[in-house]
C-alpha cells in the first residue's frame, strides 16, 4: 500500500517553534540521508495519525509531497507523546 503525505518546508527550527507547531495540530519532521542535505518539514497531525497505525507504514516507501515536489522516503523513527495518542516528531530517510 502506498502512503502520501502533504508537507511544507519548515524555516524555523528549535524547541519553541516545534512546540508552537504541535499546539497548532502540526507535526515537525526531518528528512535526511547519505549524500543529501537534511530537510526540516512540517505536516498536519491528522495526515499521519491514521496511517502510522498500519503495520506496513514502517516497512514501505512513503511519498511526501514537499512544496509540490514528490520525495520518496522511509520512516526511520517516530516520537510519540507519553500517554496521549499524539505523534510529536518523525524522522524520515531518503529512499
Amino acid at each position: 500500500m502506498s502512503y502520501t503525505i502533504q508537507a511544507q518546508t519548515r524555516t524555523e527550527v528549535g524547541k519553541g517553534s516545534s512546540r508552537r507547531l504541535r499546539h497548532a495540530g502540526k507535526v515537525p519532521a526531518v528528512i535526511y540521508g547519505a549524500g543529501k542535505e537534511p530537510v526540516s518539514i512540517v505536516f498536519d497531525h491528522k495526515d499521519i495519525i491514521n496511517i502510522q497505525a498500519n503495520e506496513d507504514f514502517y516497512t514501505s516507501t512513503l511519498t511526501i509531497v514537499l512544496d509540490g515536489k514528490e520525495v520518496s522516503v522511509r520512516a526511520q523513527a517516530m516520537q510519540r507523546h507519553v500517554f496521549k495518542p499524539l505523534v510529536e516528531h518523525v524522522d524520515f530517510t531518503f529512499a
